[in-house]
């Protein structure tokens, strides 16, 4: 009668352990997490993506998306590769280094500028088929009486893809059998609705060349088309003088 009394009581004490010890441990292993980026905002395809977007917080091991980011600057400054909600994990394929691709930029319109395309007349009007995505460019512009300028307001213009004839963008085209490739045709720039309308009416009126300003770095890039940003900030003011 002793000898059970004194299992039952190891079994209490046993029971007891493993409710408030053991299993407490258990749960804790088993429960690990881990800090993790997440979006505090939306976030459109082609983006920029801010530190203000973004934010850490630990998840358990067993919900980790697969190839989730774990470090904030891994994130910031980088862009969307498309529609990211509040609330999203980051994850490898959800941000890329550069937003250059059209669609990339065509994603990222928000009104403030516009795609707009022009024809290249000649093999040389386009750089020989040498423009890529994200190259600034100055427009040069042959009138009727022959006359050739780069207007103040085609300085600096961002190109965001060539497309050929055939309606094939840059990045996806491909070598013929002869070694060879498809010429582009058209040139698709990113402007102001003002830059828009000079250029359609330069496409009626006359003959426009593309001459390459830069080709490198997007920050380096943004200064030259900073610049022209600014002439028509100048302009627009000058222009509110004189009419107030």
């Amino acid at each position: 009668m002793k000898n059970r009394t004194v299992i039952g009581i190891v079994c209490i004490v046993l029971a007891v352990a493993v409710t408030f010890l053991v299993s407490p441990l258990v749960n804790n292993i088993s429960d690990k997490k881990t800090e993790v980026v997440r979006f505090v905002t939306d976030v459109s395809h082609g983006t920029e993506i801010k530190d203000t977007d973004v934010e850490l917080v630990k998840i358990s091991d067993s919900a980790l998306p697969e190839k989730v980011i774990k470090d904030k600057k891994m994130v910031v400054g980088k862009y969307a590769t498309a529609d990211i909600f509040k609330g999203d994990f980051a994850t490898e394929s959800k941000i890329t280094d550069n937003a250059n691709t059209s669609n990339d930029v065509l994603a990222s319109l928000k009104g403030d500028k516009v795609a707009m395309s022009i024809t290249i007349n000649s093999f040389a009007g386009g750089l020989s088929g040498k423009l890529e995505n994200g190259d600034v460019v100055s427009i040069y512009v042959t009138d009727k009486d022959d006359k050739t300028e780069v207007p103040a307001a085609l300085k600096y213009v961002k190109v965001i893809t060539t497309t050929t004839s055939g309606g094939i963008d840059e990045n996806d085209v491909v070598e013929n059998e002869d070694g060879s490739f498809e010429l582009p045709t058209t040139i698709t720039v990113l402007v102001s609705v003002e830059q828009a309308k000079i250029l359609a009416n330069y496409e009626e009126s006359a003959v426009m060349h593309v001459a390459l300003v830069y080709r490198g770095d997007e920050s380096t890039a943004n200064k030259f088309l900073k610049a022209q940003d600014d002439f028509f900030i100048k302009k627009n003011a000058s222009e509110g003088d004189k009419n107030g």
